[in-house]
């Protein structure tokens, strides 16, 4: 498995975290794009930052969350491929 890219908005910050933590047990390696706080922002900021990363083949899986998960995926699936599901 490659780099996984991660980002969030601040809805979304908490359980970014607890994903790094799993990462981190299980020895993967992992980018944060952000936020890197709960304080409230615009979560296309950190996905198009995650989606050209995956667009230039720095990482690859990517995890995003925000506060319903549809904002983001849209976001991110506007990368050439990206192909981001609301789970």
């Amino acid at each position: 498995m490659g780099i996984v890219g991660l980002c969030s908005d601040h809805a979304g910050f908490e359980l970014k975290e607890y994903i790094k933590t799993i990462l981190d047990k299980r020895g993967l390696s992992y980018k944060d794009f952000g936020t890197y706080s709960s304080d409230s922002c615009d979560y296309p900021d950190f996905a198009h930052l995650m989606g050209k990363a995956v667009e230039a083949g720095e990482v690859y899986p990517g995890i995003a969350v925000c506060g319903t998960g549809n904002g983001i995926s849209m976001t991110l699936n506007k990368h050439r491929g990206v192909r981001a599901a609301l789970c």
